[in-house]
This record gives structure tokens, C-alpha cells and sequence, in this order.
């Protein structure tokens, strides 16, 4: 098995943070982990950057016009819903599942 090289990479921390993590035992696997972490939350247009290119945009609103943002009744987190949802001869009030997983068409 052929093993990849790793990169180091080189992260400035102030006072505070360096004291917080003096009693972690492997700082590296905890960065690591926490890295991981971040990207695994990270939004999927941006990547976590907060900012849509134009081409971005414009995606994003033509998604937007059936697909509006709510608050899920359950958890009050903000949620993209289906507009689908909304056409006529749906039972009124009816809400899609908050926390229903992702299906692949």
C-alpha cells in the first residue's frame, strides 16, 4: 500500500487559545478532528466562505423562488422547504418533515 505524504500545515493561535489547549493530549488529531468538523457543516454553494459568486447567485435565486427558507416547527432551526409542498390540492398546513433524510432521485 502506497502511503500519501503528508502536509503541515502551520496555524497562529493567540494566548487564550494556546492555553485552552495546553491539557489536550495529541493537539494535532484534535485540530484535525476539528477541521473535519468544520467542513462537514460547512454550507454547499460556498464552502463555508459566507459569500455566492454571481453565477452562485443566480443559481441560488432561481432555487429560492420553489424552494422557500422556514423555521422547522420541531427544532426552530431555518430549513429550505419544497414549494411543491405548497400546490393546490395539498392538505392545508401540512409542512414537509423537518428532519425527513435526503432522497436521491
Amino acid at each position: 500500500m502506497v502511503r500519501k505524504k503528508q502536509e503541515i500545515i502551520t496555524v497562529k493561535v493567540d494566548t487564550s487559545l494556546l492555553e485552552a489547549m495546553r491539557g489536550v493530549r495529541n493537539r494535532s488529531d484534535f485540530i484535525r478532528g476539528a477541521i473535519l468538523s468544520a467542513l462537514d457543516g460547512a454550507c454547499p454553494l460556498c464552502l463555508g466562505t459566507g459569500v455566492l459568486t454571481p453565477r452562485q447567485k443566480e443559481h441560488w435565486q432561481a432555487f429560492a423562488k420553489t424552494h422557500p427558507i422556514r423555521e422547522c416547527p420541531d427544532c426552530h432551526e431555518l430549513q429550505v422547504t419544497c414549494g411543491r409542498d405548497e400546490r393546490p390540492g395539498r392538505a392545508k398546513g401540512r409542512k414537509p418533515a423537518p428532519h425527513a433524510k435526503e432522497r436521491k432521485v
